[in-house]
């Protein structure tokens, strides 16, 4: 299953995927027909950005520029339940970000997300639902309206913390959005 995933996301394809927060839409988050795809399943406006998972500190940076400060700090929130905000690379498309010069970027702490990020490459990280409808925490609670549009739905379980992670703006260090793994957040920035 996760070999069909990656597969499907280098092709081009859509997947519903499991993380530890809620099920997400991954897609080739390099690739501009891809994400258009996601934003188009999700009924979601372009000027509202997608997030990017990777699996790894290395991939993090192939996308993102991270200062050493930065590094260290992320080093104790990844992999986890948050999100944060950072300044991109060139080779992420300004359709995933509404034309920001900010990403924001997941690290799932979730084997399987992982495993498929790992042979996909970046993807893009946004939940598995109609933009203002409720996340999904498990494959059987993605919406038809969902499943019937994408490539492929991995069912990983339901998500061990069935909210959305916490968004934290590098920069500033302010947390944009509270959600799962606020707690750590809010440790590490103290």
């Amino acid at each position: 299953m996760i070999t069909s995933a990656a597969r499907q996301i280098i092709g081009g394809g859509i997947i519903v995927y499991p993380t530890e927060t809620v099920y997400g839409l991954g897609a080739n988050a390099l690739d501009e027909q891809a994400v258009m795809r996601v934003f188009q399943i999700k009924k979601r406006p372009l000027s509202m950005p997608i997030f990017m998972a990777v699996s790894s500190m290395e991939m993090l940076g192939k996308v993102a520029v991270i200062g050493e400060d930065d590094m260290d700090l992320l080093e104790q929130l990844f992999p986890g339940p948050i999100s944060v905000l950072v300044h991109k690379r060139s080779i992420v498309p300004d359709i995933l970000t509404a034309g920001s010069s900010l990403v924001g970027i997941r690290f799932p702490d979730h084997e399987t997300a992982l495993k498929i990020i790992d042979q996909a490459g970046p993807i893009t990280s946004t939940s598995a639902n109609r933009t203002g409808s409720p996340s999904p925490t498990s494959a059987a609670e993605v919406s038809r309206e969902i499943a019937d549009r994408v490539d492929l739905v991995v069912d990983g379980g339901k998500s061990r913390y069935a909210e959305p992670s916490t968004l934290l703006d590098l920069c500033s260090r302010k947390i944009i959005r509270p959600g799962a793994g606020l707690d750590k957040v809010l440790k590490a920035i103290s």
